[in-house]
């Protein structure tokens, strides 16, 4: 019978070459043994057994590290026969000719495989309690067992992940990558407030007394963050670090055994940690969340969960880490440091980022490339880079709010408002205060007194049309900012806590992007508290206490325009920094919305903005007006004309239930 290997072959010294030579040292035992089982049957005369044991040790003496079936048998706790069992299921996978061996020491043609049946009868070592669901090798599924009548004849099979682990292949387990992915540590040191959580976690798992780590859970809404410094505190630790996604764990009770078995198998082999991303998820998901639970009452392995808000398990505590944004001089260091030379064309102007853009680390990276990228093609040359930049963090900041707000693309001006001269002068004002919240609050050191107040928070009162969100888009289009309208729909939850944790990542996303927030109809969210007299009150002011309490954490722009001022709570209004009153349009103002409501590229012809003054309408009513008379103008093949203004003033007193006098269109026609 051929052999696995000639026992006189010289290796060579790499240590693929030394696991190999030592893993065909131990099948030539297994191949030995089968022959002499042979030789029994046929009442032969057996030959005398080489030394096997002696050549094994020949190959640790020149090895640098286990070969990997002695770290696996080690590692994994195998009895000799264990061992015996694994090296049979290696030899039926790697030798083309044992199969039909193992089909005459077994009388049947049909069991051309090893069986446990196979494996008592030919090692002398044999153990029944290697056939346990419990014993290594089915308890670590090193081998597969198939389906028999009888549990001796059933048919036995290496894992193909460890098959290729033995041959001295980097450990995969093909099972689990489409569920399990690595995470490699960035080429960027982390910043030292982040690189101080990590040697937090690393010094927890060292100082752990126990084999089983305690768990980590990482809080913040800021994912990359936390990924950095999981990956960094593994890399501390010697580690290595791999993620799966909550919603991807089995609910099946069967499959969720087999991930949590082959992940702790992959984890040993690999010494790695596993990361579990319970972000963004809804907390009314009953099912996924019973799912990370039982993950972390079950796993031994070491486990780092990543989430917004903190988990609470009964069976095992977690060990918690709040992740918070980087400090403002951490961001200044970090965009200098990625600009590098480029900062010389900034004249200052990274301070004004800092200030408007709460990045984090991958962030702050993507926008420095992209802005190298930029400066150096042709068409960016007529831009200023710091315009070029200014845009890449807008647009990198808006994902995290568009499924909860509406983006409004601002492109009125100051020229589009008419109001009178105080309230011009107070939106000027607050524009004025978000353009220089960086010298005030970080050079001249008011930052320092406080974290609390830093925002701005703007109430826009008045009637329904007076002008309220066109300010906010006249603001956010001086400033160069995204404005986004708060969608209440998606925002208020019938679910207990679901509505805060929405307003959380509202604010917390509007402060990583610099984004103004307008809250229309504030009324119907920042209402009044109420005595409480059942559950839903009681919710209710809880949100509402919520608010409150962001509101005065935010450090960002918020707008609220509301038609019922007195309805708000009085809390707010002590936390507002401006408000500015929207009052009805007067005859004068009125002329001055007709003369400025239609653009340049529309024809009109014979308009009297005295007359039309005359309806005692909102602005928002008298776009409305307009608009519907240019359309009509339009089917006409007209100019704007008097008459089509007549005819759309009719329509929108319909719609308002209201009766157009004569005497406000007097003279019209």
């Amino acid at each position: 019978m051929p052999t696995a290997l000639r026992m006189n072959r010289i290796p060579t010294t790499s240590w693929y070459n030394l696991n190999i030579h030592h893993l065909q040292t131990s099948l030539s035992a297994v191949e030995q043994a089968v022959e002499d089982c042979r030789d029994r049957q046929q009442q032969q005369y057996t030959k005398p057994t080489p030394d096997i044991t002696s050549a094994l040790a020949d190959v640790a003496t020149t090895i640098s590290h286990p070969p990997a079936l002695e770290y696996l048998c080690n590692t994994f706790h195998l009895s000799s026969f264990e061992r015996q069992v694994l090296l049979l299921c290696t030899a039926q996978a790697l030798l083309p000719y044992f199969p039909k061996i193992c089909a005459q020491l077994q009388d049947d043609e049909h069991l051309a495989y090893p069986t446990f049946g196979l494996a008592m009868h030919i090692f002398p070592e044999a153990d029944w309690g290697a056939l346990l669901p419990v014993a290594p090798l089915q308890y670590w599924q090193l081998i597969q067992v198939g389906t028999a009548q009888e549990l001796t004849r059933c048919r036995l099979q290496i894992d193909n992940s460890i098959l290729l682990y033995l041959l001295g292949k980097p450990y995969q387990d093909e099972r689990l990558m489409h569920l399990i992915q690595p995470l490699t540590n960035s080429s960027t040191p982390l910043q030292s407030s982040h690189q101080h959580l990590a040697e937090q976690l690393a010094a927890t798992w060292s100082e752990a007394a126990s084999s089983t780590l305690p768990i980590i859970q990482l809080c913040s809404a800021e994912v990359a963050d936390k990924l950095a410094i999981a990956a960094a505190s593994c890399t501390l630790v010697g580690r290595s670090l791999k993620v799966i996604s909550a919603r991807s764990l089995p609910t099946d009770p069967t499959d969720f055994n087999h991930l949590v078995r082959r992940w702790e198998r992959e984890a040993i082999l690999t010494n790695s940690a596993l990361l579990l991303d319970c972000d963004q998820l809804n907390s009314a998901e009953p099912v996924i969340n019973a799912a990370i639970l039982k993950l972390i009452q079950n796993i031994r392995s070491p486990l780092i969960v990543s989430t917004e808000e903190r988990l609470q398990s009964p069976r095992r505590p977690l060990i918690s880490f709040d992740v918070h944004k980087l400090s403002h001089e951490e961001q200044r260091d970090l965009w200098y440091s990625c600009l590098s030379n480029t900062t010389t064309e900034l004249n200052g102007h990274v301070e004004a980022l800092v200030s408007q853009f709460n990045l984090s680390t991958p962030a702050i990276q993507s926008a420095c490339l992209q802005v190298k990228k930029y400066s150096s093609l042709e068409q960016g040359e007529d831009t200023p880079i710091s315009s070029q930049l200014w845009n890449i963090c807008r647009t990198m900041a808006r994902p995290g709010l568009d499924d909860l707000a509406q983006h409004i693309d601002s492109t009125a001006t100051w020229d589009d408002l008419v109001l009178p001269e105080s309230q011009q002068m107070m939106l000027r004002e607050i524009a004025t205060h978000v353009e220089q919240r960086a010298k005030v609050y970080w050079e001249w050191g008011f930052a320092g007194k406080t974290s609390r107040g830093l925002g701005i928070t703007v109430l826009l009162g008045g009637a329904s049309g007076t002008g309220k969100t066109m300010a906010a888009e006249v603001i956010a289009n001086e400033l160069q900012l995204d404005l986004y309208r708060i969608d209440l729909s998606t925002v208020v939850s019938k679910y207990i806590g679901e509505t805060e944790k929405n307003l959380r990542r509202i604010f917390d996303a509007a402060e990583a992007g610099g984004a103004i927030l307008l809250f229309d109809e504030a009324d119907a969210l920042f209402g009044k508290r109420s005595e409480v007299k059942d559950s839903h009150d009681r919710h209710a002011n809880v949100e509402v206490s919520y608010l409150l309490q962001r509101m005065e954490a935010y450090q960002g722009l918020a707008i609220l325009t509301t038609n019922l001022k007195s309805s708000l709570d009085q809390a707010f209004l002590r936390r507002l920094r401006f408000v500015v009153s929207f009052p009805f349009p007067d005859s004068k103002s009125r002329a001055e919305i007709w003369r400025r409501i239609f653009p340049k590229q529309t024809p009109t012809q014979g308009l009297d903005f005295q007359k039309l003054a005359q309806i005692s309408l909102a602005g928002g009513n008298i776009r409305n007006i307009a608009l519907n008379a240019a359309f009509s103008a339009a089917q006409a093949g007209e100019p704007v004309m008097m008459k089509h203004l007549f005819s759309a003033a009719h329509s929108e007193y319909i719609k308002l239930e209201k009766t157009l006098t004569d005497t406000e269109v007097k003279g019209w026609i």
